[in-house]
């Protein structure tokens, strides 16, 4: 009997969300709701699993971990990309590793939820009004103001047509991006000085790499209005959280709203929790009942498929085993 470990079930919605039940009997499914970072604890935990199912990137899988699994036979990643497992170490052992396909949309919402969040200052007037005031701040709209999309990729062209429907100016810029491809998507193509010195809100969309690591420091912060806003739905890193820390504390831009995290859960006590001008989210972008379905579903078609010796969605090029 192969069995199936479920990490970081944080919601215990998973089985529920899917037909585990299709792989008995040959398959026993065990959930695992809490986060374990210790690699010595989570090696004893997974000791005997074959199978582990990671929701993206919340457990990595570094080959230290791999070689310490010696049971392990598939690991299934929601996504087709995670760049927290180590593949070389997976195809060495012998390991499959299989993705699933994800919502394109969750990610755009949650962005543009944080974005009217910041410019009508819902958690503000929330928390005041439970304190028992009425109508205690002041927002912005959204009209008129200028959008910055910091990678104009699948995310960042949703971002760029909400915000023209809002009636924003949409500017852009990446790496790679061009003139043209910008106007494709309803945005103006400058720099990236251009875009950070003029943009009322900023909101980030590039994949993480060496590139885009960092790319966001005490430089780009120096170049935005005082009145303007950083959104980071992305990856945590692309934003340098010191310098991020220093631009609120000083009140140098106007605030900011965060998804993602150097460190993820963000622990207790964490710096980033003490700002009153910082919305934090336990990176929520792609959690919606719709996405975890599909990703749930399709890790089932994973697992049924390797046991049939025929994987599908497969990541790596290792050869299946049938149990």
């Amino acid at each position: 009997m192969m069995q199936v470990a479920i990490l970081d079930d944080y919601q215990r919605s998973a089985l529920a969300l899917a037909d585990w039940k299709c792989l008995e009997p040959g398959v026993q499914v065990k959930t695992f709701p809490d986060h374990i970072a210790d690699t010595d604890i989570l090696a004893r935990r997974l000791h005997t699993f074959e199978c582990v199912v990671l929701m993206r990137e919340r457990t990595p899988f570094p080959k230290l971990l791999i070689d310490r699994l010696p049971n392990l036979r598939l690991i299934v990643t929601a996504g087709m990309k995670n760049a927290s497992i180590d593949i070389a170490a997976a195809t060495a052992r012998g390991i499959q590793v299989c993705g699933t396909e994800t919502l394109g949309t969750p990610t755009a919402e949650l962005a543009w939820g944080l974005i009217v969040a910041l410019a009508r200052k819902i958690p503000q007037e929330f928390a005041a009004l439970k304190r028992g005031h009425w109508q205690s701040t002041l927002g912005i709209g959204l009209q008129g103001k200028t959008l910055g999309v910091v990678g104009l990729g699948r995310l960042g062209s949703q971002m760029a047509h909400i915000g023209a429907a809002f009636g924003m100016k949409i500017l852009s810029w990446s790496p790679n991006l061009t003139a043209s491809r910008a106007q494709e998507a309803g945005a103006t193509f400058v720099t990236k000085d251009e875009l950070f010195s003029q943009a009322d809100f900023v909101t980030i969309h590039l994949v993480l790499g060496d590139r885009s690591r960092g790319l966001v420091g005490a430089a780009e912060f120096e170049r935005m209005k005082p009145t303007a806003y950083l959104v980071n739905t992305s990856r945590g890193p692309i934003v340098q959280e010191a310098a991020l820390i220093a631009a609120l504390k000083a009140r140098r831009i106007a605030g900011a709203a965060l998804d993602v995290y150097d460190r993820e859960p963000l622990p207790a006590g964490h710096p980033l929790l003490a700002l009153d001008n910082l919305l934090v989210t336990p990176h929520l972008g792609y959690v919606t009942a719709e996405n975890y379905r599909l990703i749930y579903g399709q890790a089932v078609e994973d697992i049924r498929a390797f046991l049939d010796g025929k994987p599908i969605r497969a990541i790596n090029s290792v050869a299946a085993r049938v149990a």
